[in-house]
C-alpha cells in the first residue's frame, strides 16, 4: 500500500579506475529486470516503487536485476548487475470477513454450563498480527445465554454455554456475532469498517432429563409424640420431557431418616414410622430421590428438614436443691434465698415461670415468695424473728408453673433451716446440738469435745476386741485331752510330707500321752490300772505314732469300741492305703483290686473278705 515514488533502498557499485581520468569511474545504475513495480536512480542508485498500493496479499516478493556501467574510456563501458529480493511488509488494509452470513448448530440441552457447543470463523487476508480477530455477541437475544472468545490458534470464535439450557421451555435461539480486527491500522480508516457480522442459529436438541422437584427444599413440623403413620408433609416431582413420566418416590438410605419416617412411593406422602421424642432429637434431616418409571436410572434428589415441635410434658422444678436458713433475729420482709425453675422441655424462647406458695400455705404463713417475673423468685419472712427451740425446720410448698400449652406445674417443698446468726447477719450455727451447749462454747470447742468423745470410743472398741482375742487364745491352748477339743486350721497342707503348713505337735502331745490318766470316752467294765505307754520323743514321726496306737489298741481290752469310735488316718506319699480319695478312683468297681486290705491288719478283715476274692466271702459270718 505503498505510494508511488516510496524509498525501497540504495545500492552502490563501485570503480577501480582512476575518477581524474575521464568517465572510465563514472557509474551509472539501470534496471534490467523488475519493471515496472520499480525504478532506479542512475546517478545515485537509489530504488523506489514505481506502482501505487501493491499489494502483499497478491505477490510478496520481487526480483529486481540492477546494472552499474561506466561511461566508458579506450576499451569502451564496463557493467556490472547484481539481483536485488524485495519483500512486501504487511499492513492490516483488510478487514475479517464471514464467509457465510448464517451459522447453524445444534446443541442438546443437558450440555454443561461453560462447554463449548460451537465454532464459527471469520477470514482476514492479512498477515501475523493483522490477522488477529475478535468476536463479540451483539446485544439481543443471546447475550445471556452464550459467550464467544477468540481461538488464538485458529482465529476462530468458540462460542460457549452461560446457562443451562431446557429444551421444553425454549428449542431455539438466534443472535449475531461481530468480527473485527484486533490491531487497527489508523492510516486506513478510511477505507471503511473492520469489521464484519454474521447470524447463528442454535437449536436446543431434547435429552431425556431426570425428574424434577417442585422445590429446592422442604421443610416441615410435626409435635413429639405423634402416633405412628401420621402423614406430616408431601413432596413432588414431575417429567419436564415431551413424554412425561410417571415418577416413584424413595427415602435415601444413606440418610437416618429411614428408620424414622417413611414415604408413599407413588403419592410422595411423608408419614411418621416411630414415636418421636424432642428433648431426644429436635431435627431430622434427609434426603428423598425421586426417579423415573421409564427409566429409573434417571434420579434427583431433595433435601427434606422436619423440625420436631415440643409438647410440653414435663412440669417446671427447681433447678438446684437449696439448703435455705434463716436467722432466728430475721425481720420481716427479708429476702434469705433466690430460687430458680428447670424444664426437662426444651422451652421455646420467651418461656415464664410463675411462683406462688401453695393455698394450704398461704393460710398462716411464715414465709411467702416473691416472683420477680424473670424467672426467678425470692423467699421472704413473714415474722420477727424465729426461735430454734420451738421449730427448727420449716416446709415451705412452692408452686411453680411454665407459659407452655398445655400449662404444667409442680409443687416443690423448700426446706428451711432455723440458725443463730449475730448481730450483721452472719451464720453462726445451724445444728440443734449447739442450742443447749452454753452461750460461750466456740465451734473449735465443741469439735475438740467430740474428738475426744471419737477417741473414748476407739479405744473401748479396741480394749474389747483383745479381750475376746485373749479368751479365744486361752482355750485354744487348753490343757485336756486333745480329743476333747476341736483345733481349727485355716490352710491346707500337702499331707505328711508338708510340715511347713501347720504344727502336728497337736497330734502328739507328749505331755497328755505321758500323764497316766484314765479315758474319759469310755467306762470300762471294772477299775484297772492304765496302761503304761513309753514315752514319745518330740521326732517320732506321725506314720510311727499312728501305727504305735493301733497296736495298743488292737491288744488293749478296755480300748474302744465301747462308747465311741477312734479312727486313725493316713494318707499321703509312701501309705500303704495310698488315697481314700474317690477322685482318682477307677471308672468301675470291677476294675479295682482290693487284695491289699488283707494287709491292713485284723480290723480291716470283713472289708479284705468283702471285696477280695469272692469265694473266701461268707456273708453269714458278717456281724
Amino acid at each position: 500500500m505503498s505510494p508511488v515514488g516510496a524509498y525501497v533502498l540504495q545500492v552502490k557499485a563501485t570503480d577501480a579506475d582512476d575518477p581524474t581520468y575521464g568517465n572510465s569511474a563514472r557509474v551509472v545504475y539501470s534496471i534490467l529486470q523488475g519493471q515496472p513495480y520499480f525504478s532506479i536512480d542512475p546517478k545515485t542508485g537509489v530504488i523506489r516503487t514505481a506502482l501505487p498500493n501493491m499489494d502483499r496479499e497478491v505477490k510478496e516478493q520481487y526480483q529486481v536485476l540492477i546494472q552499474a556501467k561506466d561511461m566508458g574510456g579506450q576499451l569502451g563501458g564496463l557493467a556490472g548487475t547484481t539481483i536485488v529480493n524485495i519483500t512486501l511488509t504487511d499492513v492490516n488494509d483488510n478487514p475479517p470477513r464471514f464467509p457465510k452470513s448464517i451459522f447453524h448448530l445444534k446443541v442438546p440441552e443437558s450440555s454443561p454450563i461453560g462447554s463449548a457447543i460451537g465454532r464459527i470463523r471469520a477470514v482476514d487476508p492479512d498477515f501475523g498480527q493483522n490477522a488477529e480477530i475478535e468476536y463479540n455477541i451483539v446485544p439481543g437475544d443471546g447475550g445471556n445465554l452464550f459467550d464467544i472468545v477468540t481461538d488464538e490458534d485458529t482465529q476462530e470464535g468458540v462460542i460457549k454455554l452461560k446457562k443451562p439450557l431446557d429444551f421444553e421451555t425454549k428449542k431455539a435461539y438466534t443472535f449475531k456475532v461481530e468480527a473485527s480486527n484486533l490491531h487497527l491500522d489508523h492510516r486506513f480508516h478510511s477505507a471503511g469498517p473492520f469489521k464484519d457480522t454474521a447470524t447463528v442459529k442454535i437449536s436446543v436438541l431434547d435429552v431425556d432429563e431426570p425428574p424434577v422437584f417442585s422445590k429446592p427444599l422442604y421443610t416441615m413440623e410435626v409435635y413429639e409424640d405423634t402416633p405412628v403413620g401420621t402423614i406430616i408433609g408431601a413432596v413432588t416431582a414431575q417429567d419436564l420431557d415431551v413424554g412425561s413420566s410417571a415418577v416413584r418416590y424413595f427415602i435415601d438410605w444413606k440418610s437416618d431418616g429411614d428408620s424414622y419416617f417413611t414415604i408413599d412411593g407413588n403419592e410422595g406422602t411423608i408419614a411418621t414410622n416411630e414415636l418421636l421424642d424432642r428433648e431426644s432429637t429436635a431435627q431430622y434431616n434427609f434426603s428423598i430421590i425421586a426417579s423415573k418409571v421409564s427409566n429409573p436410572l434417571l434420579t434427583s434428589k431433595v433435601n427434606i428438614l422436619i423440625n420436631v415441635l415440643d409438647v410440653n410434658e414435663f412440669p417446671p422444678e427447681i433447678s438446684v436443691p437449696y439448703e435455705t436458713a434463716v436467722c432466728e433475729n430475721a425481720k420481716p420482709g427479708q429476702i434469705i434465698q433466690i430460687v430458680s425453675a428447670a424444664d426437662r422441655d426444651l422451652s421455646p424462647a420467651g418461656q415464664q415461670f410463675s411462683f406462688k406458695l401453695s393455698p394450704e400455705a398461704a393460710i398462716k404463713p411464715n414465709f411467702t415468695v416473691r416472683d420477680f417475673r424473670n424467672n426467678t423468685a425470692g423467699i421472704e419472712t413473714r415474722r420477727n424473728g424465729y426461735s430454734r427451740r420451738q421449730q427448727e425446720l420449716y416446709f415451705l410448698p412452692v408452686i411453680i408453673e411454665d407459659s407452655s400449652y398445655p400449662v404444667q406445674s409442680s409443687t416443690n417443698t423448700m426446706t428451711i433451716r432455723v440458725c443463730r446468726c449475730d448481730s450483721d447477719g452472719t451464720i453462726l450455727s445451724c445444728n440443734v446440738e449447739a442450742i443447749f451447749l452454753p452461750v460461750g462454747l466456740s465451734t473449735g470447742a465443741l469439735i475438740a469435745i467430740l474428738l475426744c468423745i471419737v477417741i473414748l470410743l476407739a479405744i473401748v472398741v479396741l480394749y474389747v476386741a483383745l479381750r475376746r482375742q485373749k479368751k479365744k487364745d486361752t482355750l485354744m491352748t487348753s490343757k485336756e485331752d486333745i480329743r476333747d477339743n476341736v483345733i481349727h486350721y485355716d490352710d491346707e497342707g500337702g499331707g505328711e510330707e508338708d510340715t511347713q503348713a501347720f504344727d502336728i505337735g497337736a497330734l502328739r502331745n507328749p505331755k497328755v500321752i505321758e500323764e497316766n490318766k484314765i479315758r474319759r470316752d469310755i467306762k470300762p467294765d471294772s477299775l484297772c490300772l492304765p496302761r503304761q505307754r513309753p514315752p514319745v520323743e518330740d521326732n517320732t514321726d506321725i506314720r510311727d505314732f499312728i501305727h504305735q496306737r493301733l497296736q495298743e489298741n488292737d491288744v488293749d481290752p478296755t480300748a474302744p469300741p465301747y462308747d465311741s469310735l477312734a479312727t486313725y488316718a493316713y494318707e499321703g506319699t509312701g501309705s500303704v492305703a495310698e488315697s481314700l480319695s474317690s477322685i482318682d478312683s477307677l471308672t468301675t468297681e470291677a476294675d479295682q483290686d482290693y487284695d491289699y486290705l488283707t494287709d491292713w491288719g485284723p480290723r480291716f478283715k470283713v472289708l479284705a473278705d468283702m471285696f477280695g476274692e469272692e469265694e473266701s466271702y461268707n456273708p453269714d459270718k458278717v456281724t
